[in-house]
């Protein structure tokens, strides 16, 4: 990492240390975690062709692992308050307090719930025993949906959840801005950052091809400038996004409270540059 100030060494190192990983259910993706810290927090996916149970049977067995477990319950994969019923049920079975709800990749939802806000209201409505309830954010914006729109969205749903995690971010400015302006509207939530980990082109190539280009390759069709960083070199690397965005002016009074790594199941490769970046920093 370019020099920097202590300052930013220090927040960097903090938010590095409290963040956490996503995990996208493949076949035997469970024996690739071990190089993390047991006690770290990992997201699992929810892939719209697979649905729900797939989520939850990963996540059991990551708890089995000792891991700390927040699956996505992607609203358009749930059919109904039945269906939600039984997941409730399996969320306690399991242990589980924190679940992260999106709306979901599915082109058309599987019943009653056609966005996040439909499930979030429905979780309300039926009960249950989570401590902490995500939703998702875009703050460089949705190619299907408007800013505004979007922003009106996150005001609905502010009171209905407890954590918001934003899209991969690639743009410093455009995030720092984004946080200002929902903490001026009210949105007090704290922000976990999506934050792209160390991307080698040709697995997340491979990748992309075991689990579907929606998953894994979407956000290079809207992204033109990271598809541009990862054609000019075989790896791509957060070192100079993590500096840009702690470096923002406003960055100590926003809500960010670390960040939500997509590591594209590169486990190993990302979790050596967290570590060899956290240990830098000391």
């Amino acid at each position: 990492m370019k020099e920097i100030s202590d300052a930013t060494a220090k927040r960097i190192k903090e938010d590095l240390e409290k963040s956490y990983m996503e995990i996208i259910p493949v076949p035997g993706i469970e024996d690739k975690v071990d190089p993390l810290p047991s006690d770290m927090y990992l997201a699992v996916t929810c892939s719209p062709t697979k649905g729900v149970d797939e989520t939850l049977d990963l996540s059991e067995k990551l708890i089995g692992k000792g891991f700390k477990v927040t699956p996505h319950i992607a609203s358009k994969c749930v059919s109904g308050e039945k269906h939600l019923e039984v997941i409730i049920k399996k969320l306690d079975q399991l242990g589980i307090k924190s679940i992260f709800v999106p709306g979901g990749d599915r082109p058309e939802p599987m019943g009653d719930f056609k966005n996040a806000s439909d499930l979030l209201r429905a979780l309300k409505k039926l009960g249950h025993n989570l401590n902490k309830i995500g939703m998702a954010a875009h703050p460089e914006g949705h190619p299907d949906v408007s800013d505004e729109v979007l922003m009106e969205a996150l005001d609905e749903k502010k009171d209905l959840a407890d954590f918001i995690v934003t899209q991969m971010c690639f743009d410093a400015e455009i995030l720092n801005d984004w946080m200002t302006q929902i903490h001026k509207k009210g949105i007090q939530l704290p922000v976990w950052v999506g934050l792209p980990g160390v991307i080698e082109r040709g697995r997340l190539l491979k990748t992309s091809l075991r689990i579907g280009v929606g998953d894994s390759l979407r956000f290079l069709r809207k992204k033109s400038q990271v598809a541009t960083e990862l054609m000019k070199s075989s790896i791509y690397n957060p070192n100079d996004l993590l500096r840009d965005i702690t470096e923002q002016n406003d960055i100590n009074t926003s809500n960010l409270a670390g960040y939500h790594i997509y590591c594209f199941n590169q486990i190993e490769t990302t979790e050596k540059w967290r570590t060899d970046t956290i240990s830098s920093l000391n």
